[in-house]
C-alpha cells in the first residue's frame, strides 16, 4: 500500500461526504421553501372584483393637478352644504352594533343578497324597519345615506 493510495481514498471519501452534505442542505432549503410559502388566496363568485393593476399603476404614478386658479374678479358663490344625517323617519330608531367583528350590510334581507358595504363595531345606525320573519332588520349608516339589511340581534338600542 503506498501514500499515494491513502490520499486518494482520503480525498475521494472527503468529496463523497462533501457532495452528500451540500445535496441535503439544497434538498432541505428547497422543501422548507415550498412547504412554507402560503397558497393563493380563494376567491369566491359574491367577492368583489379587484381593481385592475394597471389602474393603480396610473393612478399612483400621475400626480395630481392642481385646483385652477379663479380670478379675482370672479364672486365667489358659497356651496350648498349637505345635510348631515337625513331626519329619522317615525317608527325608527337608533341602535349601536354589539357584533365585535362588525356587520355585512346587504341589499335585500337575505343571505344571498349582495353585500353593499359593511359597519363597524361599536358604530350607530338607524334602524328603519324589520322583516316579516324578523330575521333582518333595515339600517341606515349615520352620516350617510347608505341603507341596508343586516342579521337582526346584532345592535343595541340607543334610545
Amino acid at each position: 500500500m503506498s501514500w499515494s493510495g491513502v490520499a486518494k481514498f482520503f480525498t475521494g471519501f472527503v468529496l463523497a461526504i462533501a457532495v452528500l452534505f451540500f445535496a441535503g442542505v439544497s434538498t432541505t432549503r428547497y422543501l422548507i421553501t415550498r412547504f412554507t410559502t402560503p397558497p393563493p388566496r380563494p376567491t369566491f363568485p359574491n367577492d368583489p372584483s379587484p381593481a385592475p393593476p394597471e389602474a393603480a399603476r396610473t393612478q399612483s404614478t400621475t400626480p395630481a393637478e392642481p385646483p385652477p386658479a379663479t380670478p379675482l374678479t370672479e364672486a365667489v358663490q358659497p356651496t350648498p352644504t349637505p345635510s348631515a344625517t337625513p331626519a329619522i323617519p317615525p317608527g325608527a330608531y337608533e341602535a349601536q352594533v354589539t357584533q365585535p367583528i362588525g356587520l355585512i350590510v346587504r341589499q335585500e334581507p337575505n343571505q344571498d343578497a349582495e353585500q353593499i358595504g359593511g359597519i363597524g363595531y361599536d358604530e350607530q345606525v338607524v334602524v328603519l324597519e324589520e322583516s316579516s320573519d324578523g330575521a333582518w332588520i333595515k339600517v341606515r349608516l349615520s352620516g350617510s345615506n347608505l341603507e341596508g339589511w343586516v342579521k337582526s340581534g346584532n345592535t343595541e338600542r340607543l334610545n
